[in-house]
């Protein structure tokens, strides 16, 4: 492990950066695949590391959604990224930042699997082949703009960690297993829930083996490591949790309901359906993706060569037969609980979790449960990888495993070969962030950006907060919309007016940003027209905005209550 696993890390890194070519020549300017997501997570880690800096006991008191508390438990905070926000300041920093992130959840998701193929007893180059298998599964693609998704190389590792620690004994080899799966719960609680309770799974099956053996006694260091471990692990789910359940009693609004259960869980065609961007099968299975009903996260096809690969392995595997058989089983029971309500209404499966299980209610897409369903096809390709090898000589293995391997990649490859408009061979899709407009740059907090109705704008607003030290504003996007602001919304549209310049006075904002290239089809698309005089009001066009100044807040009315350290 300390020989490979660096050199799997890097290989991870060449491989991210082949595979999503261009973009490490742009790591400053671009984020894959669209302008939403990526720059809503840019901003988090640079919140993250504001925060560490100047308030780390209010971590979650984001500068978005003002005069809202918690708002950065709004939706998944990437608080194990944290760290990484600490180095550079700004748009550029935040970008290059977010995108070095990017390609290390890539040649981590690689190099994990690498390592726990190798702990389960598969040679190199299949330990290669289940590692690209899962880092690159075509179904990733869709994901590309979701940080807190494809950030699953802690999940691997831990296991190749606990693997290797119970198997020889080493007390600190299984604390560190225990350490790195609560990273990877910092991530997020898309995935880090399903990880905590397959923990609690595994601990009950060992106590129940333990039971049947009649008790053996146990190693002291072994007990003393997996107790500490336990609580490293738990203690950390439950810090991060804390913010998230004072969000669920101020926003009922963020439960999910079972209208979002019935739209987000995909159907069994999911399994079928590749991403528009996948370079082989987009084309063919249009037709499925067509049809599904929320076609951005619903396509969960696993790729035909690593499906191939999987049942090989899962009949003539090197593996042990108890571990293909319970490497199967998973995922086929993964892969039912991820179609949610699809799946006989969910009776059995997913419908269990949301009901009684705690935390589940917070979760949106079932889908991304094909996570684990992805990893345990990825072992099974390994497998079968290595039973393809064992059959062919020494000097042809190396040119088998190298086209098994190029098969992978090139099948969950986002390429696009003779797209009109984007050449002979283009890259997968990446997108330049706007520049933040020069006429801002001197307007403090609290703000307010307009138009604010505008889902595409709302993004560019946060991630332009990281170049004026995070001045608190009112816009903000996550996992839902809080009621207070779809209120707030309503009532302001007639800015300028007597009754908004008074409400948002009230709620402490000083400013209002205007961005006039951006509000035809809006409430504020005759601006123009709008007098401010006798309101106390300044306005100043220049720069690409129009900057309205509020003066000092009115003490009529307090804003809602939020972190004295945020304000």
């Amino acid at each position: 492990m300390r020989r490979e696993g660096p050199l799997a890390l890097l290989g991870g890194f060449v491989l991210a950066a082949l595979m999503f070519w261009p973009l490490p020549l742009n790591l400053g300017s671009d984020v894959p695949k669209e302008l939403a997501d990526p720059l809503l997570q840019a901003w988090q880690v640079a919140w993250g590391g504001h925060a560490l800096a100047t308030q780390p006991l209010d971590l979650f008191q984001a500068n978005i959604f003002f005069p809202l508390k918690n708002s950065l438990a709004f939706s998944d905070a990437l608080v194990g990224y944290a760290p990484a926000g600490l180095v550079g300041e700004g748009v550029g920093a935040a970008v290059l930042r977010y995108n070095l992130l990017f390609l290390f959840a890539y040649a981590l998701a690689f190099a994990g699997t690498y390592l726990l193929a190798r702990e389960l007893g598969l040679a190199r180059w299949a330990s290669v082949l289940a590692g690209a298998a899962f880092a690159f599964a075509p179904w990733r693609l869709e994901q590309d703009n979701h940080l807190h998704v494809i950030s699953s190389g802690g999940i691997p590792l831990c296991l190749a960690l606990l693997v290797r620690g119970y198997r020889q004994s080493r007390p600190v080899v299984v604390l560190l297993g225990f350490a790195v799966a609560a990273w990877q719960v910092t991530i997020g609680f898309t995935l880090g829930l399903p990880l905590l309770y397959g923990f609690a799974l595994a601990a009950v099956g060992a106590g129940m083996v333990w039971l049947r053996r009649g008790r053996p006694a146990l190693s002291r260091a072994m007990v003393a490591s997996t107790a500490l471990g336990a609580v490293l692990l738990v203690g950390t789910a439950g810090a991060l949790a804390l913010p998230y359940l004072e969000v669920l009693d101020d926003h009922p609004e963020s439960r999910r309901t079972e209208a979002d259960l019935q739209r987000f869980s995909p159907p069994i065609s999911s399994f079928a359906a590749a991403p528009a961007e996948n370079l082989l099968w987009s084309r063919p299975s249009a037709p499925v993706r067509d049809r599904l009903p929320w076609s951005v996260e619903q396509t969960l096809f696993p790729g035909l060569a690593i499906l191939a690969l999987a049942l090989f392995g899962l009949a003539r595997a090197p593996l042990p037969r108890r571990l293909r058989i319970g490497l199967g089983a998973g995922v086929l029971v993964v892969a039912a609980f991820s179609m949610g309500v699809r799946f006989l209404d969910g009776q059995i499966t997913y419908r269990l979790l949301y009901e009684y299980a705690p935390g589940w209610q917070g979760i949106r897409t079932p889908g991304r449960l094909n996570t684990f369903t992805s990893l345990g096809l990825a072992l099974l390709a390994g497998g079968g990888a290595a039973a393809l090898l064992a059959r062919v000589s020494a000097k042809r293995s190396l040119m088998l495993a190298t086209g098994l391997c190029a098969i992978v990649l090139i099948e969950g490859s986002g390429f696009a070969v003779g797209k009109e408009g984007r050449g002979a061979v283009a890259g997968p899709i990446a997108m330049e962030v706007p520049d933040p407009p020069p006429g801002q740059a001197s307007v403090g907090g609290p703000r307010l950006h307009l138009p604010v109705t505008s889902f595409e704008l709302s993004f560019p607003y946060m991630i332009w907060s990281t170049e004026q030290d995070f001045a608190e504003i009112v816009n903000g996007i996550s996992g839902f919309y809080p009621r207070y602001h779809e209120r707030l919304e309503r009532r302001i549209r007639g800015f300028p007016d007597a009754a908004s310049v008074d409400l948002l006075r009230e709620i402490g904002v000083r400013s209002v940003v205007l961005h006039p290239g951006n509000v035809n089809a809006t409430p504020w698309s005759d601006w123009r027209t709008r007098s401010v005089e006798a309101l106390g009001v300044t306005r100043d066009e220049g720069g690409g905005v129009v900057v309205y100044r509020l003066g000092e807040r009115s003490q009529t009315l307090e804003p809602p209550p939020r972190s004295s350290a945020s304000r």
